[in-house]
């Protein structure tokens, strides 16, 4: 009896490596990232009181999301929370390059944290979801750039020398990944062309 050969058969297509499940990726979102929100927030009150957690948590969320989504995370509960607490950071020291003028009323200050309800949570889940495959749809240099802009308010100048290009080109990427974003989230019916007016 001959051996059975385990090759494909040689008019067989190749095979094409199939694309990431995205209820994989919320899955892990669920059960890495967001199964920590009561202990991320709860750390951050402790570290951070005067600091707007829900900002500082929603902002982490999406930077680790990002990152994940560029490079599987190890341990994405300690890259949140490192993630966290640079954002607060940031927040504070931001606050003393610009401090707020003080509330004469205290009383119109809404100090209750009711918390968000779990449909609540699930949409803003999915609204970061749906940002990071955006964000994840630009080629990698625009992405990159546009990621240096907007997320990590990295000046223009200060990207161009980061990345070894002129100004020029920092500009024109963001440009082009700005229309691809808002080309993505037309397509999705999240946001109307500017020309319909209903």
């Amino acid at each position: 009896m001959g051996k059975k050969s385990k090759d494909p058969p040689r008019d067989a297509p190749p095979e094409t490596p199939s694309a990431p499940d995205p209820l994989d990726k919320k899955r892990w979102f669920e059960d890495e990232v967001h199964a920590h929100d009561a202990k991320l927030k709860s750390y951050l009150r402790k570290s951070f009181p005067t600091v707007d957690v829900d900002d500082v948590v929603q902002e982490s969320y999406l930077r680790t999301w990002i990152a994940h989504a560029a490079s599987p995370i190890k341990s994405a509960k300690s890259f949140l929370f490192a993630v966290a607490k640079r954002q607060a950071i940031d927040v504070l020291r931001h606050r003393k390059k610009s401090p707020m003028v003080g509330m004469s009323d205290l009383t119109a200050l809404d100090v209750m944290d009711e918390g968000r309800s779990p449909v609540e949570a699930a949409i803003i889940s999915d609204e970061i979801a749906l940002l990071a495959e955006a964000i994840d749809s630009l080629p990698p240099r625009c992405r990159e750039i546009i990621l240096l802009r907007a997320l990590e308010d990295v000046p223009q100048r200060e990207a161009a020398a980061l990345l070894s290009i002129n100004e020029t080109s920092v500009a024109n990427h963001v440009h082009l990944g700005i229309r691809r974003l808002r080309a993505f989230f037309i397509e999705r019916g999240v946001i109307k062309p500017w020309h319909d007016k209903s």
